[in-house]
């Protein structure tokens, strides 16, 4: 890596080609996705668990936040924290909601200055009691705004965007779910990350619909371990 630098090669550029080429130059890929806890002792007791996970050698970690952006900084915090202390590379997951386009450039800029490599990018959900997603004014509606707000003003970013093999609960039809997922996809994302599901037919049936209609970036399934059935039941 130092040698391709020196010869003025594009960091930005060499984060965009690892992150596309990390499904395809191993049999198999794992990452970790993490939650900010509510408390300091929280944190620390998570990065104890992250030592751990440390032992299958995850390719990346991730960490998302509350609903409605809350816990933002406390994301950014533990990803630094995480990349500090394990040297690896990290994702944060960044929704539109609660936001216009200056804090979301705000938010990529911090991010950018830690050295995180990846964003998941989302549209995320309508804050609790709300029937529908409205924007901040000034934000974006759309999952495949924030890609292409990343791609044109930072390159330097992996993107993965969210799948959905059981189908979204807002979406009109599975079509219109995979016609969404197509203008994610040919906004610039790298790979597409699925939410959870409960029968491997459905993500693979999910993942050849994908194909014919020419998303070529890698599917990668999504799995959570059921350790709370009530957040398993909300969830889906």
């Amino acid at each position: 890596m130092e040698g391709l630098v020196c010869c003025n090669f594009d960091k930005r550029l060499l984060y965009l080609m690892l992150f596309k080429d990390l499904y395809s130059k191993k049999p198999v890929t794992l990452s970790c996705e993490l939650f900010p806890p509510k408390t300091e002792k929280g944190v620390d007791s998570l990065i104890g668990n992250v030592d751990r996970l440390m032992s299958f050698s995850p390719d990346f970690i991730t960490c998302t936040y509350g609903a409605g952006g809350s816990d933002r900084d406390k994301t950014l915090d533990i990803l630094r924290r995480v990349k500090s202390e394990f040297q690896v590379p990290v994702a944060t997951h960044l929704t539109v909601v609660g936001s216009d386009v200056d804090e979301l450039r705000d938010y990529l800029n911090r991010a950018k200055q830690i050295g995180i490599e990846f964003v998941v990018a989302l549209r995320g959900d309508p804050p609790q009691g709300s029937d529908s997603f409205q924007p901040k004014p000034g934000g974006l509606r759309h999952a495949n705004q924030l890609v292409e707000l990343i791609r044109a003003e930072f390159p330097e970013f992996g993107v993965a965007v969210a799948g959905y093999p059981e189908v979204h609960q807002e979406a009109a039809s599975a079509e219109a779910d995979l016609d969404n997922l197509k203008r994610k996809v040919d906004a610039g994302s790298d790979v597409v990350i699925t939410q959870l599901f409960f029968d491997n037919r459905d993500f693979l049936v999910f993942r050849n619909r994908c194909q014919s209609v020419g998303i070529n970036v890698p599917i990668v399934p999504g799995i959570m371990p059921v350790t709370n059935l009530k957040q398993i039941e909300r969830i889906a």
